[in-house]
C-alpha cells in the first residue's frame, strides 16, 4: 500500500522524484511536503467473505483486519498487538450500565417505526469521553512502537476546538520521547472540556491558549507544518485529522456500526455524522470507497454552516473569523475544513494540479465554485450524488428541543453536537436503510447547555465529579506563527 499528496502532479518533476509513501513514512508527519494531505494510491477493497468473516470479531481484530489493509509495512503480529492494546473495556471503561461491557461501540435503537429506524452508535467510552478516543489511544500506541523502532523523538503540534485536544494529550502523557504543544481557542471550549486539557500536570503536555478562534489555530498548525525546514529540525508531528493515521482509524467504527446494524450483506445502513473539519465523515467516505455498503453520508452542521452550504449549493466558501459563531456546539465552529480536500480529490478525479489550484483559490479568493455555472470554477458538483453525501444544519434552539426529546422519549441525555445530527438525520430517514447517527461525546462534557435544556446537570462518569476545580497549566498566546515557533523551539529541547 503506498500514499499519494492530494497536491502531488504525477506528471511534476518533484513528484516524480519522491519515493512512494508507505504507513510508516507518513505516520509521524501531518501535511505532505508539497501541502498536500495524504491518500492511498488506491482503495483496497472489501469482500462480501470478509464482511461475513468480520460480523463475529472483537473490536479489536477488527481493527486489525481493517487496518492491515493500509499499514502492510508493519508486521502483522506488531500491529495485531497494538490494536489489542488498544481496544480493550479497561481502556473503553466509560460504557453505560445498559451497555455490553464487550462491545466498545454498542448500537441503541432510537427509534422503529413503519420500517424506519435510528440508531445511536456511541463512540464516546474511552478515557476523555468523547469519539477522538477512538482514533487518538490508537495513533499514541503507534507513534510509540515507531519512535521505539528508530530511537527517536517527536513533538506533536496540534489544534483543536474542543474534544481533539484531551484525546491526544491523555494519549500521550507519559508516552517515551513525545511531547505534546495543544493549541485551543482561548475562553472557547466548554468548562469541562478546558479543564480536561489544562488540568492535566504532565511534563510533555503544552497546553497554548490562542487569542482567536479554532481556524486561526489550524491555520498555524498548517504553517508549522509546510516549513519544511522547521518542521525536520524540531521533529514535529500532528494528530489532527490531517495526520493519515488518525483517519484510518476512525474507519473502523464505520466497519463496526454496519455490520452491527445488519444481517447480511445485502443491506444498507446510513451515518449521519456532526462535521466541522469532515475527518470523521472523511473516515465514512474512505469506508463507502472500500466498499462497505454505504447509502448515504449526511453532513450535520452547527450554525458554522460551510460544509451544509457546500453539500447543498456547490459552493466552498470559508469564513474570516469575525463570520464564525461561537456556539453550543463549539468542537464544530469551524469555518475552514481541513479534511475536505481529501474528498475533493476524489470528486475531481484525483487531479492534484486541479486540487493544488482550487485550495490556493481558498486562500486567494475564500473558496471556490464546482455548480458549473458562469464563471465557476468547474463542474463537479453534479458528481456528489453518487458518493452519496446530504447535508443539514442545527441551530441552537434546535439542540436543545431535540435534547429534550430524546431525554423524554428514550430516557438518554445526549450532547450538543450529537443532538445537532439527530436533527439532521431525521430529514433522511428511509423505509429499509436503518440510519446511524454517530454519537460525539458524553453529555457531561457541555452540561451549560444540558442545564438549559433540562434543567438539571448531565451525570458525570467517576472520576471526573470536580474536575473544573483542578489546577491549570497553560500558556495565552496570539495567534502569530513566528511567535508559536519561538515557543515550541524552547520546550522542545532540540
Amino acid at each position: 500500500m503506498h500514499y499519494v499528496s492530494t497536491r502531488a502532479d504525477a506528471s511534476s518533476t518533484s513528484a516524480a522524484s519522491q519515493s512512494p509513501a508507505q504507513f510508516s513514512d507518513i505516520l509521524l508527519g501531518g501535511l505532505a511536503p508539497d501541502g498536500g494531505l495524504y491518500l492511498p494510491a488506491e482503495y483496497p477493497q472489501v469482500t462480501g467473505a470478509e464482511l461475513d468473516a468480520w460480523r463475529k470479531l472483537s473490536y479489536a481484530d477488527l481493527a486489525f483486519e481493517i487496518l492491515k489493509k493500509f499499514a502492510t509495512d508493519i508486521p502483522e503480529a506488531d500491529l495485531h498487538a497494538l490494536t489489542r492494546k488498544t481496544y480493550t473495556p479497561e481502556v473503553y471503561r466509560n460504557a453505560r450500565p445498559d451497555d455490553n461491557a464487550n462491545d466498545i461501540t454498542p448500537l441503541r435503537v432510537l427509534e422503529e417505526e413503519g420500517g424506519n429506524k435510528l440508531l445511536l452508535q456511541a463512540l464516546s467510552n474511552g478515557p476523555t469521553l468523547a469519539f477522538k478516543d477512538m482514533a487518538m489511544q490508537l495513533l499514541g500506541n503507534l507513534f510509540e512502537y515507531a519512535l521505539a523502532k528508530q530511537d527517536a523523538q517527536l513533538n506533536i503540534f496540534g489544534a483543536t476546538s474542543g474534544d481533539t485536544g484531551s484525546a491526544a494529550e491523555y494519549a500521550m502523557r507519559g508516552k517515551r520521547g513525545i511531547r505534546v504543544f495543544m493549541l485551543s481557542p482561548h475562553k472557547k471550549m466548554s468548562a469541562f472540556q478546558t479543564a480536561q486539557m489544562f488540568s492535566l500536570q504532565d511534563q510533555n503536555i503544552f497546553n497554548i491558549a490562542v487569542e482567536g478562534v479554532f481556524d486561526d489555530c489550524q491555520d498555524m498548525v498548517k504553517a508549522v507544518s509546510n516549513d519544511l525546514e522547521y518542521k525536520a529540525r524540531h521533529k514535529i508531528g500532528t494528530v489532527n485529522s490531517i495526520n493519515w493515521a488518525r483517519v484510518v482509524a476512525q474507519v473502523v467504527y464505520y466497519f463496526r456500526g454496519y455490520l452491527a446494524a445488519t444481517t447480511s450483506n445485502d443491506q444498507k445502513v446510513s451515518f449521519t455524522v456532526p462535521s466541522g473539519n469532515f475527518g470523521n465523515i472523511c473516515a465514512g467516505h474512505i469506508a463507502r470507497m472500500m466498499g462497505l455498503p454505504i447509502d448515504k453520508l449526511v453532513v450535520a452542521t452547527n450554525e458554522n454552516d460551510v460544509l451544509d452550504e457546500f453539500f447543498r449549493t456547490g459552493i466552498y466558501r470559508v469564513r474570516k473569523a469575525a463570520e464564525t459563531h461561537h456556539t453550543s456546539s463549539p468542537s464544530m465552529d469551524i469555518s475552514k475544513a481541513s479534511n475536505f480536500e481529501r474528498f475533493i480529490y476524489d470528486l475531481v478525479g484525483r487531479d492534484a494540479a486541479r486540487v493544488k489550484a482550487l485550495f490556493a483559490k481558498v486562500e486567494t479568493d475564500g473558496g471556490f465554485d464546482l455548480t458549473g455555472g458562469p464563471g465557476s470554477d468547474g463542474d463537479e458538483f453534479a458528481q456528489v450524488a453518487k458518493y452519496g453525501f446530504k447535508s443539514g444544519k442545527s441551530t441552537h434552539d434546535d439542540r436543545l428541543q431535540t435534547i429534550r426529546d430524546v431525554a423524554d422519549d428514550y430516557g438518554i441525555v445526549i450532547d450538543t453536537h450529537t443532538a445537532d445530527g439527530i436533527k439532521v438525520a431525521r430529514q433522511f430517514i428511509e423505509k429499509g436503510v436503518p440510519m446511524i447517527v454517530l454519537e460525539t461525546a458524553l453529555a457531561a462534557k457541555f452540561n451549560e447547555t444540558i442545564l438549559e435544556a433540562l434543567g438539571d446537570d448531565a451525570e458525570r462518569p467517576a472520576g471526573f465529579e470536580d474536575i473544573e476545580s483542578l489546577p491549570q497549566k497553560f500558556t495565552v498566546m496570539p495567534p502569530d506563527v513566528d511567535k508559536m515557533k519561538a515557543y515550541i523551539a524552547a520546550n522542545t529541547g532540540l
